[in-house]
C-alpha cells in the first residue's frame, strides 16, 4: 500500500532498507536522469497490486457505515444509527480498510467514490 501510493505521489523510485551503499547510488542517479529506480521485490509487489481485480464487494453493513463515515459520522454515532456496538463499527470499518486498500476513514471514502462503490447525493 505504501508502494503504491508513493508512486501515485510522484515517487520515481523506491528500495528497500536492505538495500546497498552501491545500489542507493545507482537509484539516486537514475531518479535524476527521470528513470524509475524500484526494488525487484518493491517492483513485484506493485505490479501484483495492480494486477489484483479492481472490483470490490462491501457488504450491505459494510456499506452503511461506509455511508455513515460520508455523512461525517463519528463511531458512536454510526452505532446509534446503524443500532450496533462502537466495537463493531470499527470492526467493519477494518474491514472496509482492507478492502479498499485504505489506511483511514478519509481514504476510504475516496476509494469508495472513485471506484463507483459510494454514491453520494
Amino acid at each position: 500500500m505504501v508502494l503504491r501510493r508513493g508512486v501515485e505521489a510522484g515517487a520515481t523510485g523506491y528500495l528497500l532498507k536492505d538495500a546497498t551503499r552501491d545500489q542507493l547510488v545507482e537509484a539516486i542517479h537514475s531518479a535524476s536522469r527521470g528513470e524509475t529506480a524500484l526494488a525487484p521485490r518493491a517492483a513485484q509487489r506493485l505490479v501484483a497490486r495492480t494486477r489484483q481485480p479492481a472490483s470490490v464487494a462491501l457488504t450491505p453493513r459494510e456499506s452503511e457505515v461506509l455511508d455513515a463515515v460520508a455523512d461525517g459520522l463519528p463511531n458512536a454515532e454510526i452505532g446509534r444509527r446503524l443500532f450496533i456496538g462502537e466495537a463493531t463499527v470499527n470492526t467493519h470499518l477494518l474491514r472496509i480498510f482492507a478492502k479498499l486498500d485504505a489506511s483511514d476513514r478519509t481514504h476510504a471514502v475516496v476509494v469508495a467514490m472513485n471506484g463507483g462503490i459510494l454514491h453520494r447525493r
